[in-house]
Parts: C-alpha cells; structure tokens; sequence
C-alpha cells in the first residue's frame, strides 16, 4: 500500500496538473483576445506588438480571476478578499446608528427607503411575483406555455427566417421528385448544371444512376423540408406556406425542447413522490421526503420541495435569457440546420443531467442499485439523438464518445445508454451509410471538413506564391486552381476557396473533373506548404477560429441575417410582403445591441463559449471527473466550431449558449454542497480549538493552583523547621 507521504505526492502531483490544464485554457482565451486586433485590421503574426501582449495580458488576468473565483467558490471558501467582509459588516454597523461617512448616509436613506411603507410594499410584491413564478413554472406543461406565450410574437409578427441552405434543399427534393415521376433531367455532362453542382459535390462521387439527393445538407432534412414546399406548391403555386410552416413547427419543437430542460433543471421531478426509495437508515440523505415521525419510523414518510430546487431568481434569469436574446428569438424560427441541432441538444443536455443526478453516487438506494431513469426520459433521449443525428453530420461522433463516457462511468445502467444513444446512431448514421454504398443518395463531399487546410493552402498562396513548393503544386493542380484559391480567398471564411460553384464566381474547386485518387495526394501537398510557410497557415489558422473565444470580436455572421436577408426579403412571392419593414426594425435593434461595447456581449455566442470553457477548466481543477464527464460535449462542439469553415459563426455557438444558464445552476449546486462541509468545517473546528483552549486554560487553572500549594506547603515546611530550629536553639 502507498505510504501518507506517496499519496501526498500524488496529491501535489493531480493539483500541479490540473491547475496547468487550467492555466492552459486562461491562456487559450488570452491568445484569441490579443490577437483580434491583428485580423481586424487584415495584419498577422509578423505585426504582433507591445500592444498585443498588453491585451493578452488583461485577458489573462481577467480570465485567470474567473477561474480562480470559481474554483474558490466550488471549495466552499471565500471568493472577495477578508477587507470586503470587514468593509460590509463596518457599513451595516453605520447604517444602523449614526452614519458619519458619504456613503454610510446614502446606504442609511436607502435602508430607510426600504423599510418604509411603500417600500415594504415593493417587496412585498416582489416576493410575490417570485412565488408565482415558481408555482408557474413547477412542471413542464407550465413551462411549455410560458414559452409559447413569451415567444408567440416571432412567428406571427416575423413568420419565418431562413437562408440559402432551405432554398438548396427544396431544389433538390424537387429535381428528385421529377425523376420519380419519370421527367428526363440532365445529369453529368459539361454544360449541365444540376443542384449538386451548387455546393459542389465532386462528379467522382455521383453514382452511375442518376440520382439527385445529396447528404450536402443532412438527406433527413432535404427530403423533409422538400416534401413540405411540394405540399405548398400543389395547394398555393410556392414555397413559401411550406416555409411558414417549418418555421412554425420548429418554434414548437423548440419551445417543449427548452420547457422539458428547464423542468429538469428547475424542479427535478425525478425527486417527486413516489420516485425512488427511502434508506430509513440514512433519513438526511434524501431532501425529498420527510419522515413523520423519527422516533417511529414505520409511521413512513412524506414529500416535501427538494432544497436543491431553483429559486424564483434563478429561473428568471434564465427565462429571461431565452425570452430576450437574439441568440434564442431568431434561432427559433431559423430554417437551418444548426438551430435545430441546437434545440434537440437542449433537450438531450436535460435527460443527460437527470442520469446525472440519479447516478448511485449522487442519489443512494437501500439495496445499492443505482435508479432507473423514467420511460418519458428513456424516450426523450432517444427522440433528441434521433434528431441530433438528422440535424448535423458531426452529432455521431459526440452520441458516441458520450455514450462510451456513460458506460465507463456508470456501468451499471449500460442498457439505457445501448438503447438511448448507441442505436439510433446504428440507425440513422448506418442507414444513411447504406445509401450512399447503394447510390440512392450521393454523400457529402470530403472536401467540406478541410476547411482549415484550404485556408491555410490560400492564404500562402496569396501572400506567398513562391513559397509553395513545386511538388505540392503539382499535387495540387488536379484539384485546385491556386491562382483563383489566392483571389477567392477570405480570411473569415473557406466557402469562397471551396467556390459555391455558381457560374458567376471564381471557381477554385475542380469539382467537375478531381477524382478519388487525386484526393489522396492532397494531404501530402498540404503538409508541404505548411512546413515550408508555418507562420502564414498559423495566421490562417488563428483568423478562422479566434473569434469563437474573444468576446470583444462581433460575430461574422449573426443570427439576424437570417431575418431580413434577400431571401426573406425579396426572393419569394409573399413572405417579404408581410411586416417588411418591421423585419428590417427587429434586426437592426438586435444588431445595435450587439455591437454596444460590453453590454452587447451578452447577445453574443462567444460569451459563452468562453465562459463556459472556464467553468470546464474550474471542474477539472475541482476534480469533479463525474460533472466533467457530461460536459465533456460541449467541449467537443468547441472543437467544431474551431474547424468549421467560418470565424464566429453565431450558429454554431447555439448549442452551448443555450445550455449556459443550466450548467451554471449545476455548478452551483454542486459547489453547495462543498460549502455546507465547509462551512461545518469550519465550525467544527473553531468548535474544537475552543474546547482545546477551553481544556487548556482548565489544565494550567490545575498546574497553577497544584503549583500554588506545593509552593504553601513548601513554604509551612519551611516556616516549621525555622521555628523547629529555634525551639531546638532555645532548647
């Protein structure tokens, strides 16, 4: 067995690590806000300045703060240094008698203001707006029509919100649709230009049947969203009913998305009466049920509110949130792929914190088997992964490494997750796999997840030609035009190098004649211009991606755009005819709130994305590997968004701007508890350096006084052998 010193090491050891991981993040965060400026102003690293550092500097600082405070927080120690407590316990002191200082006197007329009588009765309602809101918002269904009340002005006053993405996919439902009822289209061919050459999806993947699906925007979806506008064209002669009433049914499925996880979070209904078993053994171990009587346990139990239950403030705020923020108004109505993903996340991000919750840790049994999650959640999980999965290309890989996480850590319940999560992903992913191996449906081209590597490409190409060595360039050609790469290119996006294969633009992709082994070589010409130019594709790298973690930086494309763009605005035959202007008035506020130095950056997805990065950091530190464990997700869509194809794309931020308020109530909660053993710590041990002090001056009372007597009664001695020695003298 290791000795106490060996533990102790290791000990040092796990903090030393875990605090480097920590720092690391600090530093991440400070990196991405000092070199904003730098891609501002179209620069790169060979302009990195004095100013620069001084930048990253503060972000360190403040981001370190952060950290630091929660980690504190999560210990149950104290956040403010000690001067604040005596600053607060001095001011109360003043306002309650005779205040001497400016702010004493100003502190006393509030105080008095307060407890006035039209004081005492603001708070008095206040209170009770607090306890109504509590009660309106205890279940789901509450909940549910709170959101569809607070949101049903954006699909009746905006009707719906979209993009090119619905316009592309109705185009090929619709090419698909006339070849199932035997119209002749054309397929390859050099002057043809079909739907698949829009994106564009290479000619080498097209099957030799003609087919015109495409995974290029999840076939789920296509063919989803295309059967609605043909629904809308045979009744209406356009798109735009089937369009209103996407949106419509997204607002919907958002809305119970969002009530199913706060009712989670705020009520944890698992908790209820009848849900679980009493340990009459352990009766404090269970804040759901109270005894009736102790001293007679048989007399059974009774429910009572969970202590852990969210507040009246907590749950406003995050209302608020949802019912204000640009972030979650537009995204509600918003006909693209990532919203929806967003709101299937919210929805799975729930049930992930009930299983969570009632993990045999976390909420113990008398037989020592872990709770069985509710059907309704078996279900709602295994629903949210369904359309994770329909939603996003990428949601399988983090179904799956979730999924692996979950039985590693609670073994026990493997079932739940095989079912939940492991065979919807068999399902979707491996039918659409069958598809594409079939040739009923042409896959996504590869070319799409290389978003950072035809940057980097580029960019060297266009601010360093020469740079690129003869042999990449050879390897290259069958499949880019460098010189239209070097004018196409876009810092803030790799759509332009990639060409949307319009006609009207510069077409750097050879879509049309690359083939399957001309991709192979493309790795290794890649990595050659990267050697022979690290310090362009590092700038390539960094002003794709640092935009997700500076909060300072304005988002490339925002949530707005979706709104009032030309596709909402002018191309279709009525939408932009109702509240025209009004779109226009809605996405301007929310644009100028957004750019509002400070203030602003609470309508913005890197907020949180960086903020969120920080709670991740102050979990490991606080080695709660559990919490971490169904976080670790969002940390894998941050990896997303890093090499997505755009820079601070508010779109992909939604997942965990959404989440933001209930991961910070889960924190809480979990640092509640550290702060009760804190605090009883504390008293326990100023307890017990009482009693020590107590039983110390006991102790020296006894010496003292033994000591004083043996020094009387050495003294008697003394005193009688004098007087002895004197009688003998007289004698």
């Amino acid at each position: 067995m290791p000795t106490m010193s060996e533990n102790k090491k290791a000990g040092k050891a796990d903090t030393f690590l875990s605090w480097t991981l920590g720092v690391l993040a600090c530093l991440w965060v400070a990196w991405c806000c000092g070199i904003g400026p730098l891609y501002w102003f179209g620069t790169g690293l060979a302009d990195f300045g004095w100013a620069n550092v001084l930048y990253m500097a503060i972000a360190f600082v403040v981001s370190f703060a952060i950290l630091w405070s929660l980690v504190r927080y999560g210990r149950g120690e104290r956040v403010l240094p000690t001067y604040f407590s005596r600053r607060y316990v001095k001011l109360c002191q003043e306002v309650s008698g005779t205040p001497t200082t400016v702010l004493g006197i100003m502190l006393r007329h509030l105080s008095d203001a307060a407890h006035s009588r039209p004081g005492r009765a603001i708070h008095a309602v206040i209170v009770w707006i607090g306890r109504k809101l509590t009660r309106c918002t205890d279940c789901w269904w509450k909940l549910m029509l709170l959101f569809v009340i607070g949101w049903l002005w954006i699909p009746t006053t905006l009707l719906a919100a979209y993009g090119a993405d619905i316009r592309s996919q109705i185009r090929e439902f619709s090419w698909a649709l006339n070849q199932w009822t035997g119209l002749k289209q054309p397929y390859i061919g050099f002057f043809s230009f079909v739907p698949m050459d829009i994106y564009p999806t290479a000619h080498y993947m097209w099957p030799a049947n003609p087919t015109y699906l495409t995974d290029q925007h999840n076939i789920v979806l296509t063919v989803f969203y295309g059967a609605f506008a043909a629904v809308s064209r045979y009744f209406t002669d356009s798109n735009d009913a089937g369009i209103v009433a996407l949106a419509a049914l997204q607002w919907l499925f958002s809305a119970f998305c969002c009530a199913a996880t706060a009712n989670r979070f705020f009520n944890l209904p698992w908790r209820r009466l009848g849900v679980g078993t009493f340990d009459f053994s352990h009766p404090e171990r269970h804040d759901c049920w109270n005894m009736r009587d102790f001293t007679h346990p048989e007399a059974g139990v009774v429910a009572r509110p969970s202590r852990l239950r969210a507040g009246a403030k907590t749950r406003f705020v995050i209302l608020l949130f949802f019912m204000v923020c640009p972030l979650a108004v537009f995204a509600t109505i918003s006909l693209t792929k990532s919203p929806l993903f967003a709101f299937a996340f919210v929805w799975w991000f729930g049930v992930w914190y009930e299983l969570h919750m009632t993990h045999i840790k976390a909420l113990p049994t008398i037989n020592g088997k872990p709770m069985k999650l509710r059907k309704r959640s078996l279900a709602a999980l295994f629903m949210s992964s369904c359309v994770m999965l329909i939603s996003a290309k990428y949601a399988w890989y983090i179904i799956l490494f979730a999924a692996l996480l979950a039985i590693i850590n609670d073994r026990k319940r493997w079932k739940t997750y095989v079912v939940a999560l492991m065979l919807p992903t068999v399902l979707i992913h491996g039918g659409l796999v069958y598809l594409v191996n079939s040739g009923a449906v042409i896959g996504g081209d590869p070319i799409e997840s290389r978003g950072i590597q035809l940057q980097q490409i580029a960019r060297v190409a266009k601010y360093n030609p020469q740079g690129i060595p003869e042999d990449a360039a050879k390897k290259l050609a069958p499949v880019f035009n460098l010189d239209q790469m070097a004018e196409s290119y876009f810092q803030q996006d790799a759509d332009p190098v990639k060409s949307s294969g319009i006609q009207s633009k510069k077409v750097s992709y050879k879509w049309r004649t690359v083939t399957k082994d001309d991709m192979k070589d493309f790795n290794d010409a890649w990595w050659q211009i990267v050697k022979a130019n690290p310090q362009i594709a590092l700038d390539a790298l960094f002003a794709e991606c640092f935009g997700y973690f500076n909060v300072t930086d304005l988002p490339y494309v925002s949530m707005d755009y979706y709104v009032n763009n030309d596709y909402v605005q002018s191309d279709n035959e009525w939408i932009h005819l109702y509240n025209h202007q009004w779109r226009n008035q809605v996405a301007g506020f929310a644009k100028k709130w957004g750019q509002i130095p400070v203030l602003g950056w609470v309508t913005h997805g890197n907020l949180y994305v960086t903020l969120t990065l920080l709670i991740g950091a102050a979990e490991v530190v606080l080695r709660r590997w559990r919490s971490l464990s169904w976080h670790l997700p969002l940390l894998l869509l941050m990896g997303v968004m890093i090499t997505a194809p755009a820079n601070n794309f508010e779109r992909h931020m939604l997942p965990i701007a959404f989440v933001f308020g209930f991961l910070c109530l889960e924190f809480w909660r979990e640092s509640r508890a550290a702060r009760l053993a804190a605090r009883e710590a504390s008293y326990v041990g100023t307890s017990t350096a009482g009693k020590r002090r107590i039983g110390g001056h006991r102790i020296d009372r006894q010496q003292s006084d033994k000591q004083d007597a043996d020094e009387r009664y050495l003294d008697g001695r003394q005193l009688d052998g004098r007087q002895l020695d004197g009688q003998e003298k007289e004698s």
